[in-house]
Parts: structure tokens; sequence; C-alpha cells
């Protein structure tokens, strides 16, 4: 990643359910070192693949409406494919004056890398069933074959992973099992990461797929979107008090976790309460 063009302070909001956007995050402090940070982690209704649409919509424009009154941020990284697919709209709606850079399934990549012209997207059922992801295919990847496949328990592997436990490789291979056994898995030769949290077990990934597969994690794309947006924007230099990793609810194995958040840029926790 180049450099931006700026290097005085800005200040963003990254959000997702868990752990998953501080892999965002840490390239985005990577690209954009003068940037301050507030995190903010819905653990409360961990994991949002497994929620209800209406219930979601609601809860995410509700929560993250109220962060920006509190934190004042310059932009908010949704930082979660969950709810970039289901709330960037809604979000854009109820607060028009902050940009939201979301972070959407990598199709458009996949379909400028595959030779074979099959792709692969990994990501949580609520995204793979979601009519927002037909639309991408038809839009960037209009002559691939898409294989979009649910992999309901690999955030969780993905947040024991970020805490320092090792998860087996058997247990990861079981969750990516169905992108290979279609009519046209052996052409698949690239697949995209449609969650942030799969970006802690791509090293797994890579180890146990069949090789000759190419494998995208869009992280440094959305860094790049961000210093892109926060480029023409005055400085800001946040409370201090704001630029902390919150939590909707005490997330858990506190301990592991606060113990790995030093290397993504903050020193505690706390919990959110809403106002």
């Amino acid at each position: 990643m180049t450099t931006p063009a700026f290097s005085s302070p800005r200040h963003i909001l990254a959000f997702d359910s868990g752990i998953g956007g501080l892999g965002i995050v840490r390239a985005i402090r990577t690209l954009c070192p003068a940037v301050s940070v507030s995190y903010l982690a819905d653990t409360a209704v961990f994991p949002y693949g497994e929620q209800d649409d209406a219930f979601l919509t609601n809860r995410i424009v509700s929560l993250l409406s109220d962060a920006i009154q509190r934190l004042r941020p310059q932009a908010v990284v949704v930082a979660c494919n969950t709810a970039s697919t289901l709330a960037l709209d809604a979000l854009r709606i109820a607060c028009p004056d902050v940009p939201f850079i979301g972070c959407v399934p990598p199709i458009r990549w996949a379909a400028r890398t595959t030779k074979t012209h099959v792709i692969g997207l990994l990501a949580t059922r609520a995204t793979t069933k979601r009519p927002y992801l037909s639309k991408l295919q038809a839009l960037y990847a209009p002559d691939c074959t898409l294989i979009a496949h649910a992999a309901p328990g690999l955030a969780a592997c993905a947040e024991r992973v970020f805490r320092g436990y090792a998860v087996p490789d058997d247990d990861i291979r079981a969750e990516i099992n169905g992108l290979f056994t279609r009519d046209c898995s052996a052409e698949l030769d690239t697949v995209g990461l449609g969650c942030t949290h799969y970006t802690f077990v791509l090293d797994q990934l890579r180890a146990v797929s069949p090789p000759g597969i190419t494998w995208l994690d869009p992280a440094e794309a959305v860094a790049r979107h961000t210093a892109t947006i926060l480029g023409p924007l005055p400085d800001c230099t946040p409370l201090p008090e704001a630029t902390r990793a919150w939590f909707t609810a005490e997330p858990p194995d506190s301990a592991a976790l606060i113990k790995a958040l030093p290397a993504y840029g903050f020193d505690n926790i706390a919990l959110w309460k809403a106002l």
C-alpha cells in the first residue's frame, strides 16, 4: 500500500459485530498512521450472520446514529459484510452528513482475477442469501459462475484465533468444504472473503484448501478507499476517551482479547452503554 497524501490528524469510527473489523483497522493504521480510530463491536448480538434482517437494520442504524453523536467521527467504516450489504443505504439516509465506507463481497476483484471464470465467496449465511450478492454478480461478474458458501462457524473460529488459541485445521476444513464439492468446483480458482472475521484464519484457509486457489482479502482495498475519503477532510483530533475499543456486551474471554488488542492500536476495552 502507498502512503496517503495527508499526514495530519483524522478521526474515524470502525464498526463490526465482533473483532473482524480489526483487520481493516490494522490496514487503515498501516496506510494512514495519523488516523485516530474509535472501534465499536456489537458483541451483544454476535454473530450478525445469524440474525433477522429487519432487526439488524434497525439495530445498526440506531447504534451507529448514537455513536456518531457521541464520538463525532469524520467518517464511519462499516467493517462488516453483513452490516454493509444490509444497512448502508439506511445509514446514509439516517446520517447524511457523515461518509460511510462499506465492506462488500469482492466479486468484482474475483472476476478480474479468475482465469477459469469460476469464482467463490466464503461468507456468512446472511450475506450469501441476500439479493445484494446477486446484483454484484450481475453487475461485475456476469460471465462467471459464482459458488457462494455459508460458513456458519468460521467467524467463531476467527474469534478464537484472534485471542491466541489454536483452531484445528479439520475444523477450518469442515467450514469451507462446501466450496469444493459443487459440480463446477474443480474449476474454482479464486475465492473472496465475504466476512471481515476471516482475515484472522486466512493462513489456515490457504493451508487446507486445494492447490491453485487464490484467496482475496479486501481489507487493503477498504483502507485505500478510507484514505481517499479522509484526504480532503479537515484536521480532527478526537478526545482521548473516544478512541477506545468499545463493546456492546462483555466479550467472551476478555482477558485474552485485551492481550491481543495492542497490536491493533488499543490498550483496553470499554463497555458501550446506550443513552
